[in-house]
């Protein structure tokens, strides 16, 4: 009965342990996280510049079309 305690006290504490590691990050979590902020970052630039192109094309657009009425 006492062995059968210990194992389960011990293997509770081992989970713990365990569980309370995965909370620190290493360096590689910590580069992957730079990674996925810099690409959404950039992501979100392309979007603008993007948009920016689209208003400016439909203004050429809106232009030319005074032009030819």
């Amino acid at each position: 009965m006492l062995n059968k305690k210990l194992l389960s006290a011990t293997y509770v504490a081992l989970m713990v342990i365990g569980l309370a590691a995965c909370d620190k990050q290493g360096p590689a979590e910590r580069a992957g996280e730079k990674l996925d902020n810099a690409t959404e970052r950039a992501g979100e630039k392309m979007d603008n510049a993007a948009e920016k192109a689209g208003d400016k094309m439909e203004a050429a657009g809106d232009k030319i079309k005074d032009k030819t009425d």
